[in-house]
């Protein structure tokens, strides 16, 4: 089994710990481990007492949902359950956005929506993502009406950064199934609270 060591970035109650643990479920076999800390200081972010720990298993499972993904999207485009924008069908996503499912919102505003990803790859993982999704599925599908909506969401992006990861901080975009997306709705990676690797994988 992957076993995924959990650090919460905010004072846990017991819904947020189900979410955790259910999303690491949702993931595949695993085993969702949240150490408590009586160090309340929010700088335990940096997962400095808890490390997370992700197994090359685990990211292996990251690139088949990819691929899982990009096949339900490709089907999405001729099946009648698909989303109003009539661009695939709904995703995780529009159960986080009309609040049917919890998230740990960060930020938000008219047409961003800003939540730490549940199944974090740093100690600082936030996703940035359009309030109207608009066809926008992934980068590549985007449209010169779409230049306003993806500057506003970098910049967005970049004040979240600056703010939570004051030392630098990675931008990420997954486009595609050989750029493992594993949800048709862009979605920004706001990742840092450690040192980076190059090349990425």
């Amino acid at each position: 089994a992957t076993t995924y060591l959990i650090r919460p970035s905010s004072p846990f109650t017991s819904s947020s710990v189900h979410r955790y643990i259910t999303r690491a479920a949702f993931l595949g076999p695993a085993t969702a481990i949240w150490r408590s800390n009586t160090n309340n200081n929010p700088l335990d972010r940096c997962y400095n007492n808890s490390p997370l720990i992700l197994s090359e298993s685990s990211m292996n499972d990251e690139v088949a949902k990819a691929k899982e993904a990009a096949t339900e999207q490709k089907k999405g485009d001729t099946d009648t359950n698909t989303h109003e924008d009539g661009a695939g069908p709904p995703t995780i996503f529009d159960k986080l956005l009309s609040g049917e499912w919890p998230s740990d919102i960060v930020y938000e505003d008219d047409q961003a929506f800003c939540f730490r990803d549940v199944s974090p790859q740093a100690p600082v993982h936030i996703l940035v993502i359009p309030k109207k999704r608009q066809g926008l599925t992934q980068l590549s599908k985007a449209t010169p009406e779409h230049k306003a909506l993806l500057g506003h969401l970098l910049y967005v992006a970049q004040e979240i950064g600056s703010k939570e990861c004051p030392d630098g901080f990675r931008i990420v975009i997954n486009d595609g199934e050989n750029g493992a997306q594993s949800v048709y709705h862009l979605h920004i990676h706001i990742m840092g609270g450690r040192s980076m690797k190059w090349p990425p994988g």
